[in-house]
């Protein structure tokens, strides 16, 4: 058994595979207290600043447990940069291996079966059908990720994945061949098991219906970037049902069915697909979420035209269930579609909010539970697991009260461990004044016309944080207008190319100006000179008119609260945190932090946002600014 406090001390064997390894303050505590948890079966909510070294805090306990655990990140990135880097590199420090695989969810993975049934695709998708055909020949894991050569967003992966409604299970003709049931085995041998919370949630969702579990029983269960779990939880626990998914599902019956169809047949299949363009061209023509029920009057004919030739079209497969297993699987596919589709669009009482999601090409029915905090405090408190819930942003201040209140969880130890960097040498906040309110027209444009000059203040490189697309398309195109205040620097905006990309250039571009929403307030890791200053326009407060947002405030509403402060502040605080936090990757990393909205300073709560970017501190002065950055640069503080 390694001695933690010994493993992250001054001698650590990282220190010879970590260039610039160093002692962390919170490192070794949060390791010990991660190593008790899963000793004591206990719960663990930790909070830990950027630079703590979070990662290897929770991991090596739970490699030197000898219990069977699960570890759950925020996304598949982190998860593959885990397993591929993480977890080799401190497998190497210790000295000895360990058992640890890969887990996602199977439509990350090829299904063999699938890619056999496509005849012809469209030409666009020639090139992606045979790269993947040729990569199918290489790959053990059968892992998309692997395939560089075909986009993660390709209209090719539905056809040659499965999901839970399409798998044939142990009628499949390729199930010993299955990437999805080695991935599975192996899993259910490792002593360590990476997963993602989709997948994590998908499975306790599983489990709450009653049927097989899909990850491997574990006896500690670790996630990290805890702070996304509530949300997920709340979009796992409801239900839904696309436009896309019913699409896809008429033409996988058409294709199925071509060997033997009739007119009859041929007409339900017609009728059904009908029906949906019908819904669709019925939709609302604004994209984004709007409340069912203000549509229900203009949708309720529709909705039942698809009901009724849904139900049509299932009663006329069941003639032909015995000639193809595919066949008996699409009408059961069919059957759940639905009976989601009547729980959605019925009047009976339930507690939840029913909203329709409008996308360019499709729509979505959702419906929305008001709390899910019960049915996590079930599956956590029911189960005699350890449990450690990690992440650079989980607390107001020194208050855990908003997460555990969403997760139900009521008799955790909490610890808090702030970044180890100097944030109060190496970091300001400024808050400029003159600004108009937020609510004002004209106000992104103000804001850029005051920002812009800092630009001559740093040679480094910007980073735009906006609260909302029609800001950052504001931005986008007053930039194209006002090509000089960029003074060289290249301007890259979010969704010109794909995320990775995006940052790929930017840190390339060493000084360049990335104007970024929504995913880009965390995750994103750009160190040294490459980033100098984060502005964000407003205090990231969600939408009230947002669904998901409106579940909450009615749930609080009902249990005799105020919504606003005791969840849109303390969630909008908890973003501002993952925002600022962009600025200071490194022990060496310098910057300003500009919080442009100006009820930072006029309103009682705004306090709470300056405190939640300690100890930073907090300057109205653009003289101020100018002196930063001159002793930063002048004497070349960056690596």
């Amino acid at each position: 058994m390694t001695r933690l406090a010994d493993f992250f001390a001054a001698q650590s064997p990282l220190t010879e595979l970590l260039p610039g390894y160093q002692p962390r303050a919170g490192q070794a505590w949060m390791a010990e207290a991660v190593e008790e948890t899963i000793q004591n079966f206990g719960k663990l909510i930790v909070e830990a600043g950027t630079g703590t070294g979070k990662t290897f805090a929770y991991l090596l306990p739970a490699m030197e447990s000898g219990r069977k655990t699960i570890i759950s990140t925020g996304t598949k990135a982190l998860q593959d940069q885990l397993f591929h880097r993480d977890l080799p590199l401190l497998c190497k420090a210790v000295g000895r291996p360990v058992t640890a695989a890969l887990l996602k969810g199977r439509a990350n993975y090829l299904c063999l079966h699938r890619l056999e049934q496509i005849d012809n695709v469209a030409p666009t998708l020639g090139d992606n059908l045979h790269a993947v055909q040729q990569w199918r020949y290489r790959t053990v894991s059968g892992d998309r990720a692997e395939l560089d050569d075909v986009a993660e967003d390709s209209a090719i992966w539905p056809l040659v994945t499965s999901t839970a409604e399409n798998c044939l299970g142990q009628q499949c003709p390729q199930y010993s061949e299955c990437h999805v049931v080695k991935a599975r085995r192996a899993a259910q041998e490792a002593e360590l098991v990476v997963v993602n919370h989709h997948l994590l949630l998908a499975d306790l969702a599983m489990k709450e219906e009653g049927f097989v579990e899909f990850l491997p029983g574990a006896e500690a269960i670790i996630l990290d970037e805890a702070h996304q779990i509530p949300d997920l939880a709340v979009q796992f626990f409801g239900v839904g049902l696309g436009s896309r998914e019913l699409e896809r599902l008429v033409d996988e019956i058409r294709a199925a069915t071509l060997p033997f169809t009739h007119t009859e047949l041929n007409r339900r299949i017609d009728r059904m697909q009908q029906a949906i363009r019908v819904l669709r061209s019925l939709a609302p023509r604004k994209d984004g979420r709007h409340e069912l029920a203000e549509l229900l009057p203009t949708l309720r004919e529709p909705f039942n035209e698809l009901r009724t030739a849904m139900a049509e079209l299932a009663a006329a497969l069941q003639d032909h269930i015995d000639s193809a297993v595919d066949i008996e699987k699409l009408a059961q596919q069919l059957h759940i579609a639905g009976e989601r589709l009547a729980l959605l669009v019925s009047d009976d009482a339930w507690d939840g909010l029913r909203w329709l999601e409008v996308n360019p090409r499709s729509i979505r029915i959702n419906l929305t539970p008001l709390d899910v905090s019960g049915k996590l405090a079930g599956m956590i408190d029911n189960t005699h697991q350890a449990w450690v819930f990690t992440s650079a942003t989980l607390a107001v201040g020194e208050d855990f009260s908003h997460f555990t209140s969403r997760m139900g969880l009521h008799n955790a130890r909490t610890l808090t461990f702030p970044s180890p960097y100097a944030m109060e040498k190496h970091g300001l906040v400024y808050l400029p004044s003159g600004l108009p309110q937020p609510a004002e027209f004209g106000y992104t444009e103000e804001v850029l016309e005051g920002i812009t000059p800092m630009f001559r203040l740093t040679a480094g490189g910007v980073f735009f944080l906006f609260t909302s697309h029609r800001a950052l398309n504001i931005a986008a195109t007053w930039f194209r207008t006002h090509k000089k205040v960029l003074g060289g620097r290249k301007l890259l905006t979010q969704g010109s190319v794909p995320r990775d990309e995006l940052l790929r250039r930017f840190r390339t571009a060493g000084n360049g100006v990335l104007l970024g929403t929504s995913s880009f307030w965390e995750g994103v890791d750009v160190r040294g000179r490459a980033l100098t200053l984060v502005v964000i326009d407003k205090l990231p407060f969600g939408s009230p008119a947002d669904p998901l947002m409106m579940a909450r405030l009615e749930f609080i509403r009902r249990n005799g609260g105020n919504g606003f402060f005791e969840h849109q502040v303390p969630q909008a605080v908890l973003t501002l945190k993952q925002g600022a936090g962009r600025l200071l990757r490194d022990q060496h990393d310098y910057g300003v932090v500009v919080l442009c909205d100006p009820r930072i300073r006029s309103k009682g709560y705004g306090k709470m946002f300056l405190q939640a970017i300690e100890p930073m501190p907090v300057t109205t002065s653009m003289a101020d600014v100018a002196a930063f950055y001159a002793g930063h640069e002048g004497k070349g503080d960056v690596a």
